[in-house]
């Protein structure tokens, strides 16, 4: 399929409705992930979150929740609900349509969450941020870059996670990949993220959807599966063939050992789940 083409065709469905997974703070389970990876995924949430953050977090999820406005996870809950790995960014991201802005905004002001924009300024036309207590809440209904902004469908295509009894919608692993394709600037690039999505659940996404997403920005998802083929030549060839056709190009072939380690040389830390142990939380 040629970028052309793609314009062209209505954004696919993810057949049987909404998915959904489970994960306790209680616990360190949770089952397959939204249906994408069919390998358990293991949480630890008693060590990777303190109840000090789990208590603002608590806060910040009910108040949204009090406006009875559709909201998402995203960030690191999205990251860790796909991999089964936990990235501590002292943060939570909720994904609204742009229309709620104000509601849910004044929701958190009401609710003791002061605007960031004071302590750090930020570019209001696709974030809110607040803060409390040294958490930082971010409320997004766009793209950074304006490439596009939240829209219906990113809610019937979305996952459910259970957390400490809650009930909450997850940003689609497509859309979440979309979002992070993008976000490479000099103080801060996200491409650690979507190897890590790759890795955990690239054989089960819904690649014609992401790539209709993407239209004309196709090109960028090449780049990063070349790199991908570079980083995990043996993980790339998991990835189904009919990719490769959409995409016109051919796919991967067998590569031949290497004598360096090249997660090692793009980052030093640990951020790869490849290379480390279930019970340890991704690096930032």
């Amino acid at each position: 399929m040629t970028v052309p083409r793609a314009k062209r065709v209505a954004a696919p469905r993810r057949s049987g409705g909404r998915a959904s997974l489970s994960a306790e703070l209680k616990g360190d389970r949770c089952g397959p992930s939204a249906g994408f990876s069919r390998r358990p995924l293991r949480f630890n949430w008693t060590k990777a979150l303190s109840p000090q953050q789990w208590a603002i977090y608590s806060k910040a999820i009910q108040a949204v929740r009090s406006t009875s406005v559709p909201f998402m996870l995203g960030g690191g809950f999205a990251l860790a609900s796909f991999t089964g790995r936990w990235r501590d960014t002292k943060d939570i991201d909720f994904y609204i349509q742009p229309g709620h802005r104000d509601q849910v905004v004044a929701a958190l002001l009401a609710a003791g969450f002061k605007d960031y924009f004071d302590e750090r300024p930020y570019d209001r036309k696709w974030i809110y941020r607040s803060v409390q207590s040294g958490v930082i809440v971010d409320i997004i209904w766009s793209m950074a870059n304006q490439r596009a902004r939240v829209d219906p469908l990113w809610f019937e295509r979305a996952a459910q996670v259970e957390l400490c009894g809650q009930r909450l919608l997850m940003v689609p692993p497509e859309e979440l990949m979309w979002c992070k394709l993008y976000i490479l600037q000099r103080d801060h690039c996200d491409w650690t993220d979507v190897f890590n999505l790759l890795y955990a659940v690239g054989p089960s996404l819904d690649w014609r959807h992401l790539i209709w997403r993407l239209d004309e920005d196709v090109p960028l998802l090449k780049g990063l599966l070349n790199v991908y083929g570079w980083l995990c030549p043996k993980y790339v060839l998991k990835l189904p063939n009919d990719l490769w056709k959409l995409l016109g190009v051919s796919p991967p072939k067998p590569a031949p050992r290497s004598k360096r380690n090249h997660i090692r040389l793009l980052d030093s830390r640990g951020w790869f789940a490849a290379q480390q142990s279930p019970d340890r939380k991704l690096e930032v």
